[in-house]
């Protein structure tokens, strides 16, 4: 029993004390809030330390540049989490030394190395064990710092996954260029379709404050590779284009540099309007054009390695060099040239709309753009989504790829999961860009696939990006939960070498964020590799799309219709009525097919050939008719909700068996979110089923559940405050 006259230096001590206790019994729940992604370097096993330890406790590397300063932080950091002690820098490889970092300019001793990482370009590292002065070393080199960077982050992703290091022989070289993250973030802090917070960027204390967690998300870009960053929405505002603005990303910048990420910025079309006081944005206009130029040497002289500029221009309502008669190329000329004496590029977005609703939205893309192939500047690459509609659960890809040989594509992922359940619904998202990357377009016939338009190796181009749509905010998870991490780092990898396998990355992440124990990897791998199918089925199957509820597409909303533009509802995709469902774009409808090349092209118009994935896509379909399956069209459609549910509620009973495996805040929180996809699915699947049984009239299939409320009450639900929608 405490007393109550004890004194004054007893208290302070006894209050000390509970403070310390206190801190010591909430510490392990702060440091798996998910903050430090797959960063962790949590300890390795014991049986591993002294072998790990050999092979990294003392290390040669230069620290002359902030770029080997960051590279031989991040080593320290990474080797004193994983091995429990901190690692001995010398200044040459003599005595013990095991790990040698550098390239040959700043570590002399690598010369021997010179022609072959000659072949590895300005970013590509080389990790070998070999013979250094007649010694065993580890070697982590480059022809640049980057590339020493890269290959740092590359080693600790070995230990962390209790990779063995004997006879270790990796050479990587990135297969695209440009590697970005679109943010949607808003001058005000907020986030378009974001669903992890507020904007990381504090516009109001920058350039004064640089917060610590630019650095941090420098940090983890830099450990996937990803070598730039577009900084504001693409619905963009003309004052991030102002000196009180540029001064502000240009701190960024400075943050940034040491880790090879470059800032780019979305260019509002009209800011010679809007900033220069010019009457006119007409890009053949000298004034116009004298006004972009004296802007890009603004920029430069402030940030010396500034990206370029990416544009949103005549879609949703955006300014555009169409507004005065000119082309897409005219527009993206101008800013090019701006760009050029810099060495700046633009990325000019292929995602447009007309201002009258065209006979079929899949379809207007490419008949805007292809007629300009070889009308662009060489600075200039076309940004085009992955399929023709917008981020769906899924679309076939965006027949663009393969039909501009004189243009690079850019292809344009969404990480954010505007479509796919937002943060509350685990759908790993590695299979999608996979199925896309993969695709044949059969442009040069077989073998012709995505990746390699994208990569540049189809056509021979020298410019070659992917970009995806942010889904980081200022939560602490980054992305609004533990699992939309993994699609931050998959698409990051996938960008380095589209070729790799999205089961691999899942392994990965999975060993870095929870465990690389077996009994972990496996169960989590498992759920993820069939969530993104899981999510098709439960939102959209068999190649239906755009379902989502008006505006900030939370929920299911297949009745949506009416409003002031027909291919903003849902009745305009699906075409649901009595005799059949789907959207004929067969050569009998709209001819979307006939924008792929011929080998595609057949097989998507033959109801025999098309995959059932993508039936309704490019079909309109009796009830009746049997699929692959040989199920009618309605039994599959049930089969395929029902089926979406089922598997949600299998990835939670996996993830119940893991209770005790994982740090139980971070379980706590995966579970929470499973029951709410768990009953979105549910949701899904009832007011679909409801909907499309009062337009076709039939029977719910055999042991298939009746929705528990009739489509009445789906209709009635509205959420005018779900999160990520535009202002």
């Amino acid at each position: 029993m405490l007393t109550l006259t004890r004194r004054r230096g007893d208290v302070g001590r006894v209050f000390l004390a509970g403070i310390l206790a206190l801190l010591c019994c909430i510490s392990p729940a702060r440091a798996e809030d998910g903050h430090d992604l797959w960063l962790r370097y949590a300890p390795v096993g014991p049986s591993k330390v002294e072998g790990y330890r050999s092979a990294l406790g003392n290390v040669v590397a230069p620290d002359r540049t902030p770029t080997q300063r960051v590279a031989r932080e991040e080593l320290r950091r990474g080797v004193a989490g994983l091995l429990g002690s901190e690692p001995r820098f010398r200044a040459s490889p003599a005595g013990d030394a095991a790990l040698v970092l550098g390239t040959p300019t700043s570590a002399p001793w690598l010369a021997p190395l010179v022609h072959e990482l000659e072949g590895l370009g300005d970013e590509g590292y080389l990790l070998r064990r070999t013979r250094l002065d007649g010694r065993d070393a580890l070697v982590v080199a480059a022809r640049r710092d980057i590339g020493v960077l890269y290959g740092v982050f590359h080693l600790l992703r070995l230990v962390q996954a209790g990779a063995s290091l004997d006879g270790l022989d990796v050479s990587e070289v990135p297969r695209v260029k440009l590697r970005l993250l679109n943010h949607w973030d808003n001058l005000d802090g907020y986030v378009e379709r974001g669903y992890a917070g507020a904007s990381l960027w504090d516009w109001h204390t920058l350039p004064g404050w640089e917060d610590p967690r630019y650095t941090d998300y420098a940090r983890a870009n830099a450990s996937i590779g990803i070598n730039g960053t577009v900084l504001n929405n693409v619905n963009a505002d003309a004052l991030s284009l102002s000196p009180a603005y540029l001064r502000k990303a240009a701190a960024l910048a400075d943050v940034f540099r040491p880790y090879g990420i470059r800032v780019y910025l979305s260019a509002r079309f009209s800011a010679p309007m809007e900033l220069g006081g010019l009457d006119t944005a007409d890009p053949l206009n000298p004034d116009v054009r004298q006004w972009w130029r004296t802007k890009a040497e603004e920029i430069y002289a402030l940030i010396p390695d500034f990206g370029g500029f990416l544009v949103k221009a005549n879609s949703e309502g955006q300014p555009g060099p169409q507004d005065y008669g000119r082309t897409h190329a005219d527009g993206a000329n101008l800013l090019a040239d701006a760009l050029a004496p810099h060495g700046g590029v633009v990325m000019w977005r292929a995602f447009v709309y007309a201002h009258d609703v065209p006979e079929d939205r899949a379809k207007q893309a490419y008949n805007e753009f292809v007629g300009l192939d070889g009308a662009f500047r060489d600075n200039v690459v076309v940004q085009v989504k992955n399929g023709p509609i917008d981020f769906q659960p899924r679309e076939p890809f965006h027949p663009l790829f393969g039909a501009m040989p004189r243009t690079p594509l850019m292809m344009e992922f969404q990480i954010t999961k505007e479509y796919l359940g937002f943060a509350t619904h685990l759908v790993y998202l590695g299979p999608l860009y996979e199925e896309v990357l993969r695709a044949d377009t059969h442009a040069r016939g077989p073998g012709s696939t995505v990746a390699r338009v994208v990569d540049g190796s189809l056509e021979s181009h020298a410019l070659s990006g992917i970009a995806g749509v942010a889904n980081i905010g200022d939560d602490r998870t980054w992305s609004g939960s533990h699992f939309d991490q993994a699609n931050w780092y998959a698409f990051g990898r996938l960008a380095w070498n589209p070729n790799q396998s999205a089961r691999d990355i899942a392994v990965d992440w999975v060993a870095m964020t929870f465990s690389p124990a077996p009994d972990v990897v496996a169960p989590i791998v498992a759920m993820m590799m069939g969530s993104r199918e899981a999510a098709v089925d439960y939102m959209t199957p068999l190649g239906l799309h755009h379902l989502m509820a008006r505006g900030h597409h939370y929920g299911p909303g297949p009745w949506v219709v009416g409003g002031p533009r027909a291919d903003w509802t849902s009745v305009y995709y699906h075409r649901a009525d009595r005799d059949g469902i789907g959207f004929d774009r067969g050569t009998r409808g709209s001819d979307a097919v006939s924008q792929y090349a011929p080998a595609v092209a057949r097989t998507l118009d033959d109801l025999a050939q098309v995959p059932d994935t993508l039936l309704l896509w490019f079909h309109h379909v009796p009830w009746q008719h049997r699929l692959h399956s040989g199920r009618p069209l309605w039994g599959e459609l049930v089969h395929r909700y029902t089926r979406g549910v089922a598997y949600v509620e299998r990835m939670q009973a996996t993830w119940e068996g893991l209770r005790g495996k994982i740090d139980a805040p971070r379980h706590a929180h995966v579970a929470a979110f499973l029951r709410i996809q768990r009953d979105e699915a549910h949701w899904w699947r009832d007011a679909s089923v409801a909907y499309f049984q009062s337009i076709n009239g039939l029977p719910l299939p055999a042991g298939e559940a009746p929705p528990p409320h009739p489509l009445a009450y789906y209709q009635s639900l509205q959420f005018p405050y779900a999160p990520g929608d535009g202002r």
